[in-house]
């Protein structure tokens, strides 16, 4: 059983997304076996299907266009907009409910032709010289994006007024209470396992520095490209190479991680594809080798 030195658990400001602190959960008072807990509550899937990706706009929906304000409402009650073509999704469902308790995207490239979100809406804030991801090969960038968590599964603690007994009410045992917190950073996680099964090793993610430091406790250290720009808040843009990425996790991260690969990623999925969309590469995560350490790449040239 892995015990933790940290753990990072979901919170959120008025306008923003959910958030990693370096904080433990409330709930949390005896180390927690991550892996164990995360999937006996928790069941990660890519989304392949029709019903499936209409599961996760609807969800998106509910997020960035009902709660937070970021995108306009639709009259079909489902967010999309013009990556969804190039995107691969996975979610993660809460098995008792069966609802989703969490989804995110991973957007390629399949032609030099397509941009990433953040070359469209966001390149005034890439000033780093050399992981611009017009510098690799199309096939080879990604870009983490619509991450989203609803409510009932970010909400740790009753809110003011509320009483001890406000989180009962929706059902939650306090083992899945317990790795509610882990719901983000699991979906993290899953893109990481997507980015490497696919061959799309500089992934890029523009967040809330604050996000990125919860991330960093968890092991997860993105590199910032520029500047924080106003974009829905005060964000900026991060790369990370998910060959050496995972390196850095902590041990039950690690953990995680390796059950998360065997879960999206078994054999018969790996002959399959990925939602028919990007090829698979058919391999675990530890037979993904990192650039070796005598090549010359840009990742390795300074700011």
């Amino acid at each position: 059983m892995s015990s933790p030195a940290q753990a990072p658990r979901i919170s959120r400001g008025p306008a923003s997304l959910p958030t990693l602190e370096s904080t433990p959960p409330a709930t949390r008072d005896e180390p927690l076996d991550l892996a164990s807990a995360f999937l006996a509550c928790l069941q990660p899937e890519l989304a392949r299907t029709e019903p499936q990706r209409n599961e996760v706009h609807r969800l998106r929906h509910q997020v960035y266009c009902e709660e937070l304000r970021f995108e306009p409402l639709r009259p079909d009650g489902r967010e999309t907009d013009p990556f969804d073509p190039q995107s691969v999704y996975c979610t993660v469902r809460h098995r008792r409910s069966g609802v989703l308790a969490g989804t995110v995207r991973l957007v390629g490239k399949r032609h030099a032709g397509e941009q990433l979100p953040m070359e469209a809406h966001c390149a005034h804030g890439l000033t780093h010289e050399s992981l611009q991801p017009g510098h690799f090969p199309p096939h080879e960038v990604c870009e983490i994006s619509r991450l989203a968590v609803p409510p009932r599964f970010r909400k740790q603690r009753p809110e003011p007024g509320e009483g001890a007994s406000a989180m009962a009410h929706m059902g939650f045992s306090a083992e899945e209470l317990r790795t509610f917190p882990y719901i983000a950073v699991g979906l993290y996680l899953s893109a990481i396992a997507m980015a490497c099964h696919t061959g799309r090793f500089h992934m890029y993610a523009v967040m809330e520095p604050r996000l990125a430091r919860g991330l960093g406790f968890a092991g997860i250290r993105f590199e910032r490209l520029g500047p924080v720009i106003e974009y829905h808040g005060q964000r900026a843009a991060y790369h990370l190479d998910s060959r050496t990425g995972p390196q850095g996790l902590a041990p039950m991260y690690q953990d995680l991680l390796q059950q998360l690969d065997a879960r999206l990623f078994p054999a018969e999925t790996a002959r399959g594809g990925a939602s028919g969309l990007w090829p698979l590469r058919g391999r675990a995560l530890g037979d993904v080798r990192p650039p070796s350490a005598g090549a010359t790449t840009p990742s390795q040239s300074p700011p």
